[in-house]
């Protein structure tokens, strides 16, 4: 009983309501009581011929994936699993991989705009929540993202899959590294995830409308928006490629297509997203 308590189930008509009310980009949301993954929910009816604005959420995420097909799994109730479906026409392809640093952008800012908790951004997309009497610069994993491109007939959409750590304890998390909203907070409970889930979606839909109205230009406000929050900037990381081979260095900088720019001496590297397994600081 206590855990029915201290975990209720997402309400279908509360999340429509909250999340579809003033929107103009979420228009079709979908709430399942257990799914495997999200993002393949989201993907199939993106095939079926689902368009943007579809929003999948799960209570429950019982298969979960993150970047590199690593698994992503939560107990039921304690987190938010969703995925959406975007469609940035007009947007050219090469600017198709700001789309899930946006994201994190919208997590960490939304997760800030429900709770209060002060997140930061790990390259290319994981927020994080750093702890300043450490000294260590490590963060502790909040939230992961997934973005994948599913081309069909109709032209090519975004699947966008968000998972956010809301009220896991802290022997419910999977590995040392990861945190949630409740161990962050300050008042001792774990906030709604109706509330987070309805800040994170209204300050995505604000960034992406203003990204897609830009033909996705990083140059007119959102690379900047990204610096100031990627905590990897200016750090020493160690990167994981998937041929096995590592790189350690300095990131200096986030490029204009997204990648991050790693300097050792006089070798510079520039790594893209797709093509890193890890970018973690060292200690």
């Amino acid at each position: 009983m206590f855990a029915e308590l201290d975990r209720p189930p997402l309400d279908p008509t509360a999340l429509t309501e909250a999340l579809t009310r003033g929107a103009t980009v979420w228009r079709d949301v979908r709430l399942l009581e257990t799914a495997p993954s999200t993002n393949v929910v989201a993907a199939e009816a993106a095939r079926a011929g689902a368009g943007e604005g579809l929003v999948v959420v799960a209570d429950h995420q019982t298969a979960g994936r993150g970047r590199l097909d690593r698994a992503w799994t939560t107990p039921p109730g304690t987190a938010l699993t969703f995925s959406l479906v975007l469609a940035p026409d007009g947007v050219p392809l090469r600017r198709w991989p700001w789309l899930p640093l946006l994201t994190g952008i919208a997590v960490a800012e939304g997760v800030r705009r429900a709770t209060g908790v002060e997140a930061v951004l790990k390259w290319p997309n994981d927020v994080l929540v750093e702890d300043p009497s450490t000294g260590s610069g490590q963060g502790r994993k909040l939230a992961g993202i997934l973005v994948e491109r599913v081309e069909r007939p109709a032209g090519a959409v975004a699947v966008v899959g968000i998972g956010i750590n809301v009220g896991a304890r802290a022997e419910e998390l999977p590995v040392p590294t990861a945190t949630s909203l409740l161990l962050e907070g300050a008042e001792g409970r774990a906030p709604d995830r109706t509330v987070v889930l309805r800040e994170v979606l209204r300050t995505l839909e604000a960034l992406y409308l203003q990204w897609h109205a830009e033909q996705g230009d990083p140059a007119r406000g959102l690379h900047a928006s990204y610096v100031r929050r990627c905590a990897s900037l200016g750090r020493e990381v160690h990167v994981e490629l998937p041929d096995g081979s590592t790189f350690s260095g300095r990131a200096e900088a986030v490029d204009a297509d997204g990648a991050l720019v790693v300097t050792s001496g006089t070798d510079r590297r520039t790594f893209h997203a797709g093509d890193v397994v890890h970018a973690r600081r060292s200690r």
